[in-house]
């Protein structure tokens, strides 16, 4: 029998145990509220109050978007990437920020490094975001003691919230850490994978859109659990292909671990925007942040690139990727910023956005002669 423990959200820990499978252990961290919270972090005098960091709203005719807010915004109904007209009218007495982009990946880079301070295999998905694959622990309890360390020298390190989800593989981890927000501790031991996403909303499940949900729904299919017991030969029918891992991680089928760094052949990093934007300002910064995140693990790994892709997804997921193979290859941040940039330029039409994405490829590690002499 499964026995579960639920305490209210941000306070405690949802531990579902069960049958106990070899296999392996992910943890994944998500900052609480991360841009708001490190502009309150070193604000002080913003604490306890709503605060939005995004476009200037301009009483209320402001064009932009909120990048993200703090919790006690969202009090008011706020929500990332909300237009910041309609941000101001829900409460016009918030503090509205513009980002610092360099500030937030300086404090980004920070605690990532704090992460692999702790050895295990690390995958930095975003600037506010990481896996680490703690299956050498051999237990969940010893990652969950893990997890409670890792949140309390966050807490005492950068004055700053995180939550945790744990589970045998990343979709479900990640799906755990958004469990109970803020501040929250989610655990998911095999054999109960199955039952922690039968009651979830499908729209939970990293893959299911707006556009997918709504088809789902028209197929009375509202929970995972209901995807789950859905014959896929009918969801085949509806999504194609597609559908195979989404059914498979309905029924609990996660078991996917990290990916070794050796021989890889490329990095990436994209951002998906909560609502399609043409913010041009918005547009330069998300970019200019996923260089500074792809080149940090190009600089912390000791690799070089020789190639830069960008990638824009418009509206209707119509994608487009244009690249640039530089003069020879190089771990520098300049030229990769550089040329993301004019790669933007060059490719962007002013349509609405949904998705931008950086790719370094052509990667190769310098032997030590050549990073000692810098050829």
């Amino acid at each position: 029998m499964m026995s579960a423990a639920c305490l209210p959200p941000g306070t405690g820990v949802l531990t579902v145990a069960e049958d106990k499978t070899p296999g392996p252990i992910i943890l994944h961290v998500d900052m609480d509220s991360f841009y708001a919270s490190v502009e309150v972090q070193r604000h002080p005098d913003l604490r306890g109050k709503p605060v939005v960091v995004g476009a200037d709203p301009n009483g209320g005719r402001g064009r932009g978007v909120a990048c993200t807010c703090s919790y006690e915004a969202r009090a008011f109904g706020i929500r990332s990437a909300m237009p910041v007209s309609q941000a101001y009218t829900l409460c016009p007495h918030a503090v509205f920020l513009p980002p610092d982009f360099e500030y937030y990946g300086q404090i980004s880079a920070s605690i990532m490094d704090f992460f692999r301070s702790f050895g295990f295999r690390l995958r930095q998905v975003s600037i506010d975001e990481a896996y680490l694959d703690c299956t050498a622990l051999g237990s969940f309890e010893a990652a969950e003691v893990l997890a409670r360390q890792i949140q309390e020298q966050v807490r005492d390190r950068f004055g700053l919230g995180c939550s945790i989800g744990i589970a045998p593989g990343k979709t479900v981890a990640k799906i755990a850490s958004d469990y109970h927000k803020p501040g929250g501790l989610t655990v998911v031991e095999p054999g109960t994978v199955r039952a922690f996403l039968a009651p979830l909303p499908v729209k939970k499940i990293p893959g299911i859109g707006k556009k997918a949900e709504a088809r789902l729904l028209e197929l009375g299919i509202r929970t995972a659990g209901e995807l789950a017991a859905t014959d896929i030969q009918v969801l085949l029918g509806r999504f194609g292909r597609g559908a195979v891992s989404l059914h498979a991680l309905a029924q609990g089928l996660d078991t996917a671990g990290l990916e070794e760094y050796d021989g890889i052949k490329s990095l990436s990093r994209e951002i998906t925007f909560a609502i399609d934007t043409n913010d041009t300002t918005l547009l330069a910064s998300s970019l200019d942040a996923l260089a500074k995140a792809v080149h940090k693990t190009l600089s912390d790994e000791h690799l070089r690139c020789r190639t830069v892709t960008v990638k824009i997804r418009y509206q209707g997921f119509e994608t487009r990727t244009r690249s640039r193979t530089l003069s020879r290859s190089t771990g520098d941040a300049g030229p990769v910023g550089a040329s993301s940039r004019t790669l933007f330029r060059e490719m962007y039409d002013g349509r609405k956005v949904r998705l931008i994405g950086i790719r370094l490829s052509s990667i190769e590690r310098p032997d030590r002669c050549q990073m000692t002499l810098g050829v």
